[in-house]
């Protein structure tokens, strides 16, 4: 038995990224249906299709989604309000809400068209709605007339229609409530897998929360065992930090939590079942499942049971795993085989993450084949008691087919969906059907609804299809089999691997799995690796003055003949320079942690932001820097060409030793400039490889000229009337400076100056968002790096009405967080940079001490600022940058929005600024107002994707272009224009020659 679980585990690994037509090769034959088979199967399905049609005549959900399809606009406004609405506690923010989801939506179209009375009363109450947002001066006139009798009429109808929603999903607020419901007659003869509703654990709190929750569900449902009711647990709810790298801490605990929970479940005779979460969990979910199914203390109970994801490519070696540790284990488990919950966000997280494929299929169809194989096999398993959970009728009908006169299975549906698929199954035939039934507050169920809705809602899925009057039966039956087969397994077109997702322009750099442990160990020992120069460093030799001198007269020598090389001979050094990063991605990564000071996951990022700078320009290159022949009269040749300036200086900072230095530096020399490079004095080793590198790729030693050493070096060189232009990355003082040397003398060219440096940077909060979502973002932008991002937020301006909330998980938060030893995958935050910017952050928060929220404690040796929540009582109270692990945190009023923008504008710093708020006109006021070079949205301010999101700042933050921009390169240019008279030498030869035409 151990062979066989071993077996599968290896055949786990394996699949993790294989392409798609090896992985589905074998799914396809083996889903396959035979043509007699095929006949039954569809002549079954029919008749299901029949009860399911008849079924949305009184299903409101059914009809909800009919009438309100998320291809359109009112449906997408719908979820957007069902997602926020019911979590804002001020009345003038939810009107706004209302106002900026319903105002826009064609309501009217859509009255009296479903067959559902309360779909078609909701639609009323949407058009009214719609009406008294609007500012017509009718609208104005009944609004006033409405709100005097109290409560707003539409605010107080709305919320009445997002709690129904609430009825239709959440099969209770409570256990006992959900266990009540279950006894009605809609849902005779079907039993319940309860699960305590919510997403992610968030905090230690939270996870104890949602474990008390889970016990007290067990006990309340232990005492109505004869039900035959079930709970499902998710393993993310019970610690907050269920990631790979930290197994070592998250792994152990979970085990005993889950450990408690199965011993529990087993002393009350109910079953347990482990939810599936992500791809990257998997491994880990399975060593806990394992390690609890061999306890001594349950050996003989069946009621220990797991979740499959039939869109992983995964999905089959894990059901022969399950199978394998069952016997291995003296049980039956169970299996609840699904189509999968995470798909959207695990393909968008592979395609930022530049990943070699992805762990899941791409396609809908090749879900559905995956499903069918997996069922397959569940079916003739030995140890594995099946859970089929599907909505979908060609589905359901192929298992029964399978299955024959076998009645040892069950099926499962979502609760609110799925109706009249299964009651005829259940009442008529006997089938053994379970309910998946969300338990708590509809607050909380939002998140979850909106996943839900999207899943089963989107065009691609039978729910949706089935509300498509377009589509016919023959549609609906297609075998997914053959629609595999038809493209030979292959990715969806609209899907690039990740690799080529900025293709045909330039490939994406390629990335590391560090949810793979294997793959993880490997890094952690490779960054780690001694690296004996950086012990050895040697001050530069001579005078800064006479090495400025020198450095600039080389790099003048090599302009010439660097200059006179065609943009495509320079744009393929870049490329080859990018290749040889990724060559030597372990011993740059080692240089990023061990000289920088940066975490594992910051030195990959490193690395693959230097890599896409170099592709990214060398494609800018070819297509921006080419002669553009320009229109004019006839007779004249007018040809813009783009060309190098000089010698021009590139200062970097130490925050981003490689990724900014060889953006400037590439930048430079694409355009055609020769370069002298001057890194941080505190990370000169990884800009010195890269120099090596850089020349290895073909870039000329008098075309890249490295000149290491501190701010008198960098003085000099700027001084230099020889330079054509100087890059600059750091802060707002030294670009002050600098500017005013390149002015300083009369008799010097004017040369331009292009400065990226710090900010202020303020994240507005208001009481529409989802604070799990607002407190990860928070931390990953104030805290990852150390705060040590040009980037990073420094002010939190939380609505009022949500702050106290807002604080409390946040400071649960960043209890979770780990500060060391940057090369440990398990740190988060590590040290600063050196001893002075140590001494400055730590006698601000000194200062503030009186004021702070929050701080956490940190190792007693080394350069550790403890992450610290500083209250404030007014924006203007932060009035520079403090660059590190240190967030200040006030309010703002409801209502008030343009104002609040209006004075974070006021600092006069403007790099970056965050909203999160689900009114999109409040992203429009932000966007409208905001004076800052990047603008972030229900999301992180960090992490800069090089020609997806071009970096760069205003005002004191820095002079523009943005860095990874299309207007970047110009800047380094010289514009010529040569303009030539064609008809000097004896005519308009060309004009003389026309032929009549027309005539």
């Amino acid at each position: 038995m151990a062979d066989a679980t071993a077996r599968a585990r290896g055949e786990i690994d394996r699949l993790y990224r294989l392409p798609e037509p090896e992985v589905l090769a074998p799914l396809l034959k083996d889903a396959a249906l035979d043509p007699d088979s095929r006949r039954r199967v569809e002549h079954r399905a029919l008749g299901m299709l029949a009860e399911l049609r008849a079924a949305q005549s009184t299903g409101w959900v059914n009809q909800f989604l009919q009438e309100y399809r998320l291809n359109t606009s009112e449906g997408v406004a719908l979820l957007s309000l069902a997602e926020a609405f019911l979590r804002v506690p001020d009345p003038e923010t939810a009107d706004d809400l209302i106002a900026d989801k319903l105002g826009d939506g064609d309501w009217r179209a859509h009255t009296g068209r479903s067959h559902s009375g309360l779909v078609n009363s909701a639609t009323w109450g949407l058009v009214i709605g719609r009406a008294l947002v609007s500012e017509s001066e009718q609208a104005s006139a009944l609004k006033r007339l409405l709100s005097r009798a109290g409560e707003p009429f539409v605010r107080q109808g709305v919320g009445a229609a997002m709690r129904l929603m609430g009825e239709i999903f959440v099969m209770g607020r409570t256990i006992d409530e959900a266990i009540g419901r279950m006894g009605k007659r809609d849902n005779r003869g079907f039993t319940a897998s309860f699960d305590m509703l919510g997403e992610a654990a968030r905090t230690t709190p939270d996870a104890e929360r949602y474990f008390a929750a889970y016990e007290n569900a067990i006990r309340a449902v232990g005492r109505v065992s004869e039900q035959g009711h079930s709970i499902s647990v998710k393993l993310s709810a019970l610690y907050p930090r269920y990631e790979v790298t930290q197994y070592d801490r998250c792994v152990p605990s979970l085990i005993e939590q889950v450990e408690a929970l199965a011993t529990l479940a087993a002393h009350v005779g109910i079953p347990l079942t482990i939810d599936a979460e992500e791809s990257e969990r998997l491994e880990m979910s399975l060593d806990i499942i394992e390690a609890v199914a061999k306890l001594p203390a349950l050996k003989g109970w069946d009621g220990l049971g797991m979740a499959v994801q039939a869109y992983g490519k995964r999905a089959r070696p894990t059901i022969a795993w399950a199978d394998a540790v069952a016997a291995a284990t003296g049980r039956t488990m169970a299996v609840r085989l699904v189509k999968g919950a995470y798909w959207d966000s695990e393909i968008k997280r592979n395609q930022e993450g530049g990943l070699t494929d992805y762990p899941l299929f791409t396609r809908k169809a090749a879900t559905d084949v995956s499903y069918l194989a997996c069922a397959k096999d569940m079916l003739a398993a030995k140890y594995i008691r099946p859970a089929f959970a599907t909505h979908n009728a060609l589905t359901v009908a192929t298992i029964l087919e399978w299955a024959g006169a076998a009645r040892d299975f069950e099926f499962q549906r979502l609760h609110g969906m799925g109706e009249g698929l299964y009651e005829t199954l259940v009442r008529d035939q006997g089938y053994a059907t379970r309910i998946y039934a969300p338990v708590g507050g509809h607050r909380d169920l939002l998140a979850y609804l909106v996943r839900r809705l999207l899943e089963n809602g989107a065009n691609s899925s039978f729910v949706h299809q089935l509300a498509d009057t377009t589509l016919t039966d023959v549609d609906l039956l297609t075998d997914p089999v053959d629609k595999i087969a038809r493209v030979g397994g292959t990715r969806h077109p609209s899907i690039p691997l990740p690799e080529d997702l900025f293709m045909p322009e330039r490939k994406n750099s390629r990335g590391l799995d560090l949810s793979d442990d294997t793959e993880l160990a490997r890094v952690k020992a490779a960054v780690n690796a001694p690296l004996p120069f950086l012990d050895k460093k040697a001050p530069p030799k001579g005078d800064d003055a006479s090495r400025a001198q020198s450095a600039v007269a080389t790099a003048l020598r090599g302009f010439p003949a660097w200059s006179r090389r065609s943009v495509e001979d320079r744009a393929a050094c870049l490329d080859r320079l990018a290749d040889l990063l990724e060559r030597e991605r372990d011993t740059l990564m080692a240089l990023a942690v061990q000289e920088a000071f940066k975490t594992i996951p910051d030195a990959l990022a490193e690395v693959r932001e230097a890599v896409d700078f170099c592709r990214y320009y060398a494609a800018q290159a070819r297509s921006r820097l080419q002669p553009i022949e320009l229109p004019g009269p006839t007779g004249e040749r007018n040809v813009l060409r783009m060309g190098g300036r000089g010698a021009f200086v590139c200062i970097a900072p130490w925050n981003f030793p490689l990724a900014i230095f060889l953006g400037q530096v590439s930048a430079a020399l694409v355009a055609g400039n020769t370069v002298i490079a001057k890194p941080a004095p505190q990370t000169p080793e990884i800009a010195a490889f890269a120099v090596g590198l850089a020349h290895g790729a073909g870039i000329p030693e008098d075309a890249l000229v490295y000149a290491a050493g501190g701010p008198d070096m960098g003085a000099a060189l700027v001084a230099d009337p020889r330079v054509a232009g100087v890059a600059f990355t750091g802060s707002t003082a030294t670009a002050k400076r600098i500017a005013r040397s390149l002015v300083a003398d009369d008799a010097r060219p004017i040369v331009p100056l292009i400065a990226e440096t710090g900010g202020i940077n303020a994240m507005i909060v208001d009481s529409t968002a989802l604070p799990e979502q607002v407190v990860a973002d928070v931390v990953t932008s104030s805290f990852r790096s150390a705060g040590q991002r040009c980037s990073a937020l420094r002010l939190l301006v939380l609505q009022e009405e949500i702050a106290d909330r807002t604080l409390e998980m946040l400071s649960g938060a960043m209890d979770t967080l780990v500060v060391g030893d940057p090369g440990d995958p398990r740190t988060d935050v590590g040290p600063v940079i050196d001893q002075s910017a140590y001494d400055r952050l730590m006698g601000h928060r000194a200062a503030m001490e009186s004021r702070w929220l929050k701080t956490l404690p940190v190792p007693a040796q080394g350069l550790f600022v403890p992450p610290t929540l500083i209250g404030v009582e007014r924006i203007e109270d932060v009035q520079q940058e403090w660059f590190g692990p240190l967030l200040h945190v006030t309010t703002w009023k409801s209502g008030k929005l343009a104002e609040t923008i209006e004075r974070v504008n006021a600092s006069g710093y403007g790099l970056t600024m965050g909203l999160h708020s689900r009114i999109a006109r409040a992203a429009d006021t932000i966007e409208d107002l905001g004076e800052a070079g990047n603008l972030y949205v229900n999301r992180s301010m960090i992490g800069a994707i090089v020609g997806s999101q071009p970096f760069g700042g205003e005002g004191l933050s820095g002079t523009g272009p943005k860095a990874g921009g299309p207007n970047y390169l110009p800047r380094f240019c010289a514009e010529r224009v040569t303009s030539t008279d064609t008809t000097s030498a004896g005519g308009n030869a060309t004009l003389l020659s026309l032929e009549d035409v027309g005539i």
